[in-house]
């Protein structure tokens, strides 16, 4: 078997290549076999929450949906991606809810839906919030990746997963969550 190394081109640096290692010696191949036997988990779960404007904390949700695959890996990553143009994704606080209201005031005065009618924005047609909600998906994002390490989502004490609606009423929102990662050795 031929393992492969990735060098740099000192010529022209953003250029990378592969170029063919020597062969392992044979205690490391063996080494490498008995590593190969912990399993590769992968798992894709959908989530469906409420779109009603707010942030919401969906750490539960998130939980219970993919706790029986977490649970396996011993290190790898959770992905989700909420599959929508007007909500976003983000990590914030978990324990007091008034920190998710003052989120919501805060992004509505950065993008107010006053610039619907002022000019500044084109799209206009979906109603007020809707421009506005786009921009601050933007800023937000619409996907994640959390640490999974020893079985459990790696959150922080007082870190959650918020799911942002920045519509008034934006329908319910699925969110993806895409469990990737070694699991625990045989």
């Amino acid at each position: 078997m031929l393992r492969y190394a990735l060098l740099a081109s000192a010529v022209a640096p953003a250029a990378a290549f592969f170029v063919a290692a020597p062969p392992l010696p044979r205690a490391a191949r063996r080494a490498t076999r008995r590593e190969a036997v912990a399993p590769l988990v992968w798992a894709q779960r959908t989530v469906t929450v409420s779109g009603q404007r707010g942030c919401k904390l969906i750490t539960p949700q998130i939980n219970d949906a993919v706790e029986a695959e977490v649970s396996t890996v011993q290190v790898g990553l959770l992905n989700l991606f909420v599959q929508h143009t007007s909500c976003g994704l983000t990590i914030n606080e978990n324990c007091d809810p008034d920190v998710r209201g003052d989120m919501e005031k805060a992004l509505s005065r950065i993008v107010p839906e006053s610039w619907n009618h002022d000019g500044t924005f084109v799209h206009t047609m979906e109603g007020d919030d809707d421009m506005p909600a786009h921009v601050k998906s933007s800023l937000f994002g619409a996907s994640l990746n959390v640490p999974i390490s020893d079985g459990r989502l790696a959150l922080g004490q007082w870190q959650g997963v918020w799911l942002a609606e920045f519509r008034d009423f934006g329908g319910d929102r699925r969110v993806l969550c895409t469990v990737q990662g070694r699991g625990f050795s045989r």
